[in-house]
């Protein structure tokens, strides 16, 4: 399997872009169904919740890299997207920048098939999960085909445009 996301991103020098366009993630994720059992975490119990891509955001912001983070959400949400809503408080301390985008606004966009990652608007890594919401088990593709990177960034920045800040957007 290829490196993951975060050495990409500790190589970043400008920006780097995410977009996830599933309703479900990993359902058999600790913290998911930690989530699902009424635990939550505290803002204020940094030392609790921050790990290693939370270092990897933070440094790759210090250096200057924008990072950005969009999400294409069903409605009503899922369980695993409000978990996730939950949970961008995280990203948010770690200085990325979120914005949803309900599904029905993103009917006009043309979008790749999977998630993926830019990485200063030259290389691509798409993330291929199963059915059941798992990374498969040669789920990252980089690429930096000039024609992909331009369709990424450009569904992206479309994305982006329509997208509602986190803070003010209101799950339903």
């Amino acid at each position: 399997m290829q490196p993951p996301a975060r050495k990409a991103l500790a190589q970043a020098k400008h920006t780097a872009v995410h977009l996830e366009m599933r309703d479900a993630y990993m359902p058999d994720d600790r913290g998911f169904i930690s989530w699902q059992r009424g635990h939550r975490l505290d803002p204020d119990d940094r030392a609790s919740w921050w790990g290693g891509w939370h270092d990897a955001v933070r440094d790759a912001v210090e250096r200057g890299v924008s990072v950005r983070r969009a999400r294409i959400v069903s409605e009503p949400i899922s369980d695993y997207i409000r978990y996730e809503y939950d949970l961008t408080f995280t990203n948010l301390a770690a200085g990325e920048k979120v914005r949803w985008l309900p599904r029905r606004h993103a009917a006009d966009i043309a979008l790749p098939g999977t998630d993926f990652w830019i990485f200063d608007d030259a290389q691509v890594l798409f993330h291929h999960f199963t059915g059941e919401g798992h990374l498969d088990e040669d789920g990252r593709e980089y690429t930096d085909d000039p024609a992909t990177v331009k369709l990424c960034a450009d569904a992206f920045e479309a994305v982006w445009r329509r997208a509602v800040p986190h803070e003010e957007y209101r799950p339903r």
